[in-house]
């Protein structure tokens, strides 16, 4: 099979691979495809993500094959334009750019101007007319090249440039003429020498062979491989590499360069949306290094610019531009992001791509789309990341709220964050590992910054457009991000940032609005979200095709409405034990555990039964009509015990026993691996009378809000961490033997159910014994997770990246199921308990039950329902449609 494929000119695409994004990655295969219709493409070549895939693993080398394709279809390229790669006289000049099957914005590396040397520089001066413009594009590469492929600190270019500009008493790149580019050349080529070792290199074969390895390179690079963990992208897809004669935007006020998209990725209105800059290449757009222009007229003028917008200043090109954008989305039914250059007033395609958008935009946009006629619903319903809904499920900053503005920056992604002020990256992730909220504040962001980016609650930037690395980045998280913010100044040095006439320093508290680009000082209040508009619209489709139902984890009244606001169909878990540790009820429960006898428990019982009834009621009353699962007592006993001396001394007050016999009784306690120990329903079997108590009051609770209100209120009763029939059987009767107490004794009845949580591998094998005695079973994956694989997920953090970055495990199994191992024990659970019990009730409550690809499995696996915590629930309605239709 062919390992490269070249577009524009005469090339053939009969060969359907070429239009496998699988094969050629999505910049290759649209660009393939753009060339085929016609669209003014730059000639090029793409090598598929397979030899990328075979070079990582077979020793990064490059074959004679792959060498003699290349060789091919750089002849094409120089046939195509007339021009050839080194020549002297009339240089070729090409880009080197990555191309994964999926958009990776940042995360891998491009290098432009590619043939370029002491000597072809003075042809392409010659040949263009323009000397300051090759010497430009000269510098441009040494630096990239630089950076890219021989790994030196570009930020010694940047200083060198610095330098220069101040020294001339220039404010802009564009400022420096011919002579000025020339002796900085000189001085960037010195710079390499001096951080390599020998001269940068003259040869133009080299250049592209090294530029080749550095974008298959990148694709292992550190910030590729935490993009990738974030957006759950295999390691082994490999990346594409595109090679494409270059087309010019830095050649005078005729030329320009910009990033455009078909619609407004941030809000979804169909409106182009993008920037431009005249007399630049495209790094300058995406890097931020240059303040962009507004594409269209509307855009400048509201935002009060007065640089003309494109749509003003080249009224032809842009107009051209306009024709493609709607031929293109009409073609792939979806917005696009394009970047374009035009070279002397004509203008060439260099990209479209699916775009990135906000969760906002996509809900709109696909709503919009199945009114325009372009798509129906179950594409609509398909189109939408289900993980990006949780951008919309959070509070927004209150509107009459008091707003301490510093300043106003560029709304580049909306939504609205609050958090204490970090500098760097590192720091962002480390005070958010501790639980602290933060804000990234950057002058521009790299893709070095990933990490940092993904640990913030929202990002803001001194530099960069609506199109920077920090914008689409942050879009594509779904993290509000102000960028462009002119007016703040860092002092990474004294860990300091003036804002306005506001001096700061970091760990102060500031507050982003993404809607509108506010900055402000402090914490903002918010508001909770609403599933309104676009929003309950795309819901109501997604409700329409699901099979599976949809609950939600909740312990209390208040998650319960939020759980309801959001779809929840039922409560899948109710973890009883979040009950006891309110501190009116804790002294209580360490009573009951430091109880000499049963009589002992039984006193410390009698306080909490009052509490655990009106815990249940306010339940049942929220939930009236909905099941409910309930489970009873869990976690090992030593999770409530005292800690520290002033704990034993107040518990020793309220019990009249000695701190010493209390501290004593708790070492009895002690267990060396807890969570296998004495906990579930091995508490219910020693200790009968706990559970007894829980049962009873979910009982009164019941038949008081039944007999109250009127409504059906239905408990599902879990036993939790059973592994045999007979720990089942003997905890059912009690339960019953409780129901028919309360009935009796209220003269009320409800129908209820009682089954088992399904979290130990012996349980999945034995589940068709235990389903003679569960009427239904729910699948604690978390647990089950635990102890199939022997990890503590407690302790995992330590070392579970290293196992996904390895590609021992495709994702954190305690965030996605691992379907390959505990996914068999679920399905052969569900198997032999229906095999028993055709009717018995199948769901899953583990916190893989807001996971989109865990909800596909269950799908797949037929199980009634899933269950998420109520942020999530309208996530699993959107995956459990997703899985419905796809399967």
């Amino acid at each position: 099979m062919k390992t490269v494929y070249t577009f524009g000119g005469e090339s053939d695409y009969s060969d359907p691979r070429q239009g496998d994004k699988t094969v050629t990655g999505g910049k290759g295969a649209n660009l393939a495809e753009m060339a085929s219709i016609g669209l003014p493409v730059p000639p090029g070549f793409t090598i598929t993500t397979e030899e990328s895939v075979r070079y990582l693993q077979d020793g990064q080398d490059f074959s004679d094959e792959l060498k003699a394709e290349v060789g091919k279809a750089l002849a094409h390229i120089e046939a195509t334009v007339g021009k050839k790669l080194g020549d002297e006289a009339d240089p070729l000049l090409v880009s080197v750019r990555s191309g994964a099957r999926v958009s990776m914005p940042g995360m891998m590396d491009t290098v432009l101007n590619l043939g370029l040397n002491d000597r072809t520089v003075e042809g392409l001066a010659a040949t263009s007319g323009d000397e300051r413009f090759a010497w430009d594009s000269y510098r441009r590469f040494i630096q990239m090249y630089s950076d890219v492929v021989l790994g030196l600190d570009h930020g010694l270019f940047e200083e060198a440039l610095e330098i220069a500009k101040e020294d001339r008493g220039f404010y802009a790149d564009t400022d420096m003429e011919a002579g000025d580019w020339k002796e900085l050349v000189a001085e960037y080529k010195s710079i390499a020498e001096g951080e390599l070792g020998h001269p940068f290199p003259q040869d133009v074969t080299e250049q592209l062979w090294g530029a080749i390895r550095a974008v298959f390179d990148s694709w292992d690079s550190d910030r590729a491989k935490v993009y990738r963990r974030l957006n759950d992208i295999p390691g082994d897809w490999g990346t594409a590499v595109n090679v494409q004669a270059m087309v010019f935007g830095n050649m005078g006020d005729t030329s320009a360069t910009g990033v455009a998209f078909t619609r407004d990725p941030a809000t979804g209105e169909r409106a182009y949306y993008g920037e431009w800059l005249v007399n630049a290449q495209g790094e300058d757009v995406v890097a931020g290094i240059r303040t962009p222009q507004y594409l269209t007229k509307a855009a400048r003028e509201a935002a009060g610019a007065k640089q003309p917008s494109m749509e003003e200043a080249m009224p032809g090109a842009y107009g051209e531009l306009a024709r493609v954008f709607d031929l293109l989305e009409n073609h792939y039914r979806d917005m696009q992001d394009i970047e374009f250059t035009v070279q002397d007033g004509t203008l060439w395609m260099l990209q479209t791509r699916t775009g990135k958008r906000t969760a906002k935009a996509a809900l709109k946009m696909a709503v919009d789309m199945v009114d325009e006629g372009l798509i129906d619903e179950k594409t609509a319903i398909l189109r939408v990341d289900p993980m990006a809904l949780d951008q919309l499920l959070h509070p927004t900053l209150d509107p009459d709220a008091q707003r301490d503005v510093l300043t106003t920056g560029l709304p580049a992604s909306p939504g609205a964050a609050s958090g204490k002020i970090v500098l760097d990256a590192d720091t962002a992730e480390t005070w958010a590992g501790r639980g602290e909220k933060v804000i990234l504040v950057r002058v521009e962001t790299s893709p070095e910054d990933i990490h940092g980016m993904h640990a913030a609650q929202g990002i803001l930037t001194a530099r960069g457009g609506m199109t920077s690395h920090a914008a689409v980045v942050a879009r594509g998280m779904g993290r509000c991000c102000v960028s462009g913010a002119s007016a703040v100044s860092i002092d990474l040095k004294a860990r300091t940032l003036r804002i306005g006439n506001r001096d700061l320093k970091e760990g102060d508290l500031l507050t982003l609005d993404g809607g509108n680009g506010q900055v402000m000082a402090g914490e903002v209040a918010t508001i909770e979200p609403e599933l309104a508009g676009d929003f309950g619209i795309l819901m109501e489709w997604a409700d329409q095709h699901r099979r599976m139902k949809v609950r939600t984890n909740a312990e209390t009244p208040d998650d319960c409405r939020m759980a309801r606001q959001f779809g929840a169909e039922g409560i899948g878990l109710c973890r009883t034990e979040h009950m006891f540790f309110d501190a009116a009820r804790i002294s209580a429960v360490r009573q009951m555990i430091l109880a000499e006898d049963e009589k002992g428990r039984r006193a410390a019982l009698a306080k909490l039964l009052p509490e655990q009834r009106a815990d249940f009621k306010g339940i049942f009353e929220v939930m009236a009509g909905l099941p409910c699962t309930i489970r009873l007592l869990d976690p090992p006993l030593h999770e409530f015990l005292p800690h520290g001396d002033a704990e034993f001394e107040e518990l020793a007050n309220a019990t009249g026993y000695g701190v010493d016999h209390l501290k004593r009784r708790a070492g009895e306690l002690h267990e060396f691996n807890p969570m296998l120990g004495h906990r579930g329903c091995r508490l219910g079997i020693t200790y009968p009378e706990i559970y007894e108590m829980q049962a009873r009051a979910i009982f009164e609770a019941a038949c008081e809000v039944a007999s109250e209100s009127g409504e059906s209120v239905v408990p599902e009763i879990m036993i939790p961490l059973v592994a045999t029939k007979r720990e089942l059987e003997l905890l059912k009767a009690l339960v019953d033997r409780v129901a028919q107490e309360v009935f009796a004794d209220t003269g009320t009845s409800v129908d209820y159910l009682v089954g088992t949580m399904i979290e130990l591998p012996r349980a999945a094998l034995m589940a068709g014994e235990i389903a003679e005695e569960a009427s239904f079973f729910s699948f604690g994956t978390n647990d089950l997770t635990q102890t199939t694989l022997g990890v503590s997920r407690d302790d995992a953090g330590r070392f579970l990246n290293a196992y996904v970055d390895k590609g021992i495990f495709a994702r954190d199994p305690f965030v996605s199921l691992d379907i390959d191992g505990v996914g068999q024990l679920v399905s052969l659970a569900a198997e032999r308990g229906r095999a028993t019990r055709p009717d018995i009730k199948l769901g899953i409550c583990g916190e893989h039950g807001g996971d989109p690809a865990s909800i596909r499995f269950c799908e797949q696996t037929g199980l009634d329902y899933v269950s998420a915590s109520p942020y999530r629930v309208p996530i699993a309605r959107l995956a459990a449609a997703q899985a419905a239709l796809k399967d």
